[in-house]
């Protein structure tokens, strides 16, 4: 009975806040239009043909033998890409966190390898790999006499995808690594055990179901992968590649819906799979803080291996990257190497380089604050409010993570030029700005929902319910008292959100027209006619501008930052 008044208690007062129940209804409606719709009209465009509910369009595709051969080779190197790139993340993390470390310039080394794949596009990998092993490859042609060597197809693509992702299962092993208790492997090596069966019997069992969920993470990111098997594939179709042929090549929509409807559910069942078992899984085994610090290891014998080959490993990628300058200083990558400009040159004089770096950053900067203010607001709502649709609001907006670009893009062109919406305002937002800008949002919530959400549930409740017992609307009490003490997840959420908006290229590729020219279309158009200088000289300048963001805002919250303004007070 008492449980029953304070439910409806509870409720009288929820609905008694008009700004918060606004602002719920608002958020249902924006995701099920822009997350939920565009992937119901995938299943639509499917299932339903012109004789009615059938399984022809899948039939149809099912019996195409690229389809087939694009299935395997997406799950072969998803895979492939998934364990090396958890093991070695895995060895990174390991020796940072267990291995005394001699000088400092490991400590930057490990920070930088981490931080380049965040502030560079996706497929300037694939450019460096190029360049540096194909047929005009300054590794391959000019130190091994190597000229037919070809790095195109199953082994480009992996390689690539593996030093692309590697460092995002780094920084998720480093946190789980520092969360385990030395004593649990101290208590081993006081009963006699070698470094190695204390590593096998102790740690890894421990870290076992965060390394499965960083391989999982790894696959999903590898197989929704768009640009890189695009430019270093070859003759090597993946899912994401075949899917866009066949809207750019075939006019096949309703055949690449089927398919994009295929790789949704490879993703969707992985993202549960990692979401929803793994996660539960790795925050059980794990013992909390340390009670106290570990003791580093010393021991040459493995100390120096771990390092060395750790070294070869991060001056490798860092060389991958800056390839991509120096590609853009000569006159011809491969035969002539004098230092030029006329790349960059070119880059504004005849490709218009101004107008694609306008437009991507503008597109980017309206971007940023909303995705920001959203996924500050959704974090608020799921960890502090109570309400039937929290669970809605929270999975939906979550979702996003686990579809792939080409899908969404695709959705999006089906929804929004041919779909329920046919007139009317909706229908006019296909081919414009504002159809960019929602991507750019939809693709950057879960980040910032995550991370505001974590930032969330360390605030104690007495504060805000201060405030409320004062009087304060939510609204007051979000703008007033939570969102200051969020700053620096807001503040991270809005770097991000433009980061990964200006880096993007899988989501836009299909919505694109020609009234707005973005740098990724541009970099991955001039790649893929091999007109090599030209597109890294459009890298080279979007990864000074994305590397100036990051670390812009690692200033802006050093000295604006909440945890600032705790330790001065």
């Amino acid at each position: 009975m008492a449980r029953t008044q304070s439910a409806d208690l509870d409720r009288k007062k929820f609905f008694a806040d008009p700004v918060m129940v606004t602002t719920i209804a608002v958020l249902i409606a924006f995701l099920s239009l822009f997350i939920l719709y565009p992937l119901a009209i995938l299943l639509v465009d499917s299932f339903v043909t012109d004789n009615g509910l059938t399984l022809d369009v899948f039939r149809r595709i099912m019996g195409m033998s690229n389809f087939r051969r694009a299935i395997s080779n997406t799950l072969k190197v998803g895979f492939l890409v998934g364990i090396a790139s958890a093991l070695i993340g895995l060895l990174f993390a390991y020796v940072e966190v267990y291995v005394r470390l001699r000088t400092r310039f490991m400590e930057g080394l490990f920070r930088v390898v981490s931080m380049l794949p965040v502030v560079s596009p996706p497929f300037v990998l694939s450019l460096s790999m190029i360049m540096l092993f194909g047929k005009a490859g300054i590794v391959t042609r000019y130190l091994l006499h190597i000229y037919d060597n070809s790095v195109y197809g199953f082994w480009g693509i992996a390689i690539v995808q593996t030093l692309t992702f590697f460092p995002v299962c780094y920084m998720m092993m480093k946190g789980l690594l520092k969360n385990i208790d030395p004593s649990l492997e101290e208590a081993a090596r006081d009963m006699g055990a070698s470094r190695w069966k204390v590593f096998t019997s102790v740690t890894l069992p421990l870290v076992l179901p965060g390394l499965g969920n960083a391989f999982l993470v790894t696959f999903i990111e590898s197989i929704a992968d768009f640009a890189n098997p695009m430019i270093i594939g070859g003759s090597y179709d993946t899912l994401a590649t075949t899917i866009y042929l066949q809207i750019t090549g075939a006019y096949d929509k309703e055949g690449a819906s089927a398919m994009a409807v295929v790789l949704l559910c490879i993703t969707l069942f992985m993202f549960i799979l990692q979401k929803y078992w793994l996660e539960a899984k790795s925050t059980a085994t794990l013992t909390g803080k340390a009670s106290r610090e570990r003791m580093l290891i010393t021991d040459r014998s493995v100390t120096l291996p771990l390092t060395i080959l750790c070294s070869l490993l991060a001056v490798f990628v860092i060389v991958m990257y800056i390839c991509v300058p120096f590609g853009a200083l000569f006159r011809t990558w491969g035969y002539d190497f004098h230092l030029t400009t006329k790349w960059f040159q070119q880059v504004f004089k005849r490709y218009k380089g101004l107008k694609a770096f306008k437009d991507s950053f503008v597109l980017s900067l309206i971007a940023s604050p909303i995705t920001a203010l959203l996924s500050m607001i959704i974090s608020y709502l799921v960890v502090k409010r109570k309400f039937r649709a929290r669970g809605f609001i929270e999975a939906v907006s979550m979702l996003a993570m686990a579809v792939p670009g080409t899908v969404l893009g695709i959705g999006y062109i089906r929804g929004f030029s041919s779909g329920v919406f046919r007139t009317g305002f909706l229908q006019g937002l296909y081919g414009t700005g504002a159809i960019l800008i929602i991507v750019f949002v939809v693709r950057s919530l879960p980040t910032g929902t995550r991370s505001g959400i974590s930032a969330l549930r360390q605030i104690d409740k007495s504060i805000e319910e201060s405030a409320y017992d004062m009087g304060a609307d939510s609204f007051r009490v979000f703008m007033t008292v939570t969102l200051p003490l969020i700053k620096d997840s807001f503040l991270s959420g809005l770097v991000t959100a433009f980061v990964r908006s200006i880096t993007a290229i899988s989501a836009i590729i299909l919505l694109v027209t020609p009234q707005y020219l973005l740098i990724t279309v541009q970099i991955n158009e001039f790649a893929e006619k091999g007109a090599y200088g030209i597109a890294c000289a459009f890298a080279t300048i979007l990864i000074a501008i994305t590397y100036g963001s990051v670390l812009l805002m690692n200033l802006v919250i050093r000295y604006f930052g909440t945890s600032r303004k705790f330790e001065e007070e």
